[in-house]
């Protein structure tokens, strides 16, 4: 079953949902043949035949080999076994009460753009007389400004000029459907072969290099997630290799005390290169399991910028031949189609493996995942959804669509 129509069948968008209620109805509505049945039950009462002898013979031989065949004794669960089962029944609600969470921050963290984006389309449809070529130009500018990308909005305007008349859809309900369902059609074809999840080690010390321009929440992803790893039982370090921007050292300490967490630093203007190499340093001689290093981002010389994630990489490598296992770029969803230049842009420089999306509940600019996944093929890891210590989340393709869309599906 595609997203699209998992999407239908969870807010109450399709027929799937509206076929068992008709056959209940039918039912309520037509009890006499089941009372009839109930009230003449000689006339339908099976017809009994005699048993010929060979049946008998073959009844009685069955029932004797049934006698003769020894009982199984069937050994009872081990204390082990026994315990192991109560453990799995007593995870299941847990693990169900985990993903009802997860569905919940979704939905909460995506409200803004779910309103914007449904609101955008709603006041395209209300103008709504004809599906002709000024619907689809007004289409191609609304999906657009919803920040899905023009590479995206050009797609999906082409594949509905032959799917809404294919379709017939003439409601607004209809040619909304249509919109939605070629949109998530297309998300999850571009994210078919994607890795979103984060890679680590196998031994020695695991390393994430971060990157991105100041003021996107940088430093404040480190800090959560250096934080989510030592709850964990990690053993977790932090690097402070942005040595240029004031007051980036000063920021990650204070992140460093407030997650009880070691950062490694140097004077301001030191060499950020110089910084790494004494993390992974310490990193390899201390047993650390992972290893987070922010870096400068500044975009203005991306030739001073290329150099230096050059050098820091070298240096990482060196010593750990496997590392850096991530190289995440971290984005702020509010720059809408800013963001999308960003991530171009660091693409150039360094080879990102991932994207961090942050302040994604402050926005209604979510769409912006659609225009990654659709023109920059690079996947989301991790994103934003709220201020707290724990609302940065591994991100999961199918609760972002259902937390973007729910309200135009369940429109009905």
């Amino acid at each position: 079953m595609g997203l699209f129509y998992k999407l239908k069948r969870a807010f109450g968008g399709g027929q799937a949902e509206a076929k068992p209620e008709s056959e209940e109805k039918v039912a309520a509505e037509n009890p006499a043949p089941q009372a009839e049945v109930e009230s003449t039950p000689a006339a339908v009462a099976p017809v009994t035949e005699e048993k010929t002898e060979v049946d008998q013979a073959e009844v009685s031989q069955e029932k004797v080999e049934a006698e003769s065949e020894p009982e199984v004794e069937v050994a009872a669960p081990t204390p082990a076994e026994q315990a192991e089962v109560e453990e799995e029944v007593a995870q299941k609600p847990a693990k169900e009460v985990a993903v009802n969470e997860e569905t919940k921050r979704y939905e909460r963290g995506l409200a803004k753009s779910r309103k914007g984006f449904g609101a955008k389309i709603n006041a395209l449809l209300a103008n709504f007389r004809s599906v002709d070529e000024d619907f689809f130009e007004e289409l191609e500018e609304t999906l657009i400004e919803a920040d899905v990308g023009f590479e995206t909005a050009m797609k999906i305007s082409d594949q509905l000029r032959d799917e809404v008349k294919f379709q017939n859809a003439k409601k607004k309900a209809d040619v909304s459907d249509v919109i939605v369902e070629k949109l998530v059609d297309l998300y999850e074809a571009e994210g078919e072969n994607e890795d979103n999840q984060l890679h680590f080690a196998t031994q020695g010390p695991t390393v994430f290099l971060f990157v991105g321009v100041n003021g996107v929440g940088k430093t404040t992803t480190i800090g959560k997630l250096a934080h989510r790893y030592q709850a964990a039982g990690k053993k977790v370090l932090m690097a402070a290799a942005d040595t240029f921007r004031a007051g980036a050292i000063e920021q990650l300490v204070e992140w460093g005390k407030r997650v009880d967490v070691e950062v490694v630093r140097k004077p301001e203007k030191s060499d950020p290169a110089a910084v790494v190499f004494e993390a992974v340093k310490k990193a390899k001689e201390e047993d650390y399991d992972l290893l987070l290093v922010d870096t400068a981002g500044r975009l203005q010389n991306k030739v001073n910028l290329m150099n230096e994630l050059e050098k820091i990489q070298r240096v990482i490598t060196r010593e750990l031949p496997d590392a850096p296992h991530e190289v995440l770029l971290a984005l702020d969803a509010t720059t809408g189609q800013n963001a999308l230049t960003q991530a171009k842009q660091f693409g150039e420089v360094t080879k990102v493996s991932g994207i961090v999306l942050t302040k994604l509940d402050g926005t209604a600019r979510g769409g912006i995942v659609l225009a990654i996944r659709n023109e920059l093929h690079l996947p989301v890891k991790l994103v934003g959804l709220g201020e707290q210590m724990d609302d940065l989340r591994d991100f999961n393709p199918e609760e972002f669509v259902y937390g973007l869309f729910k309200d135009l599906i369940a429109q009905r």
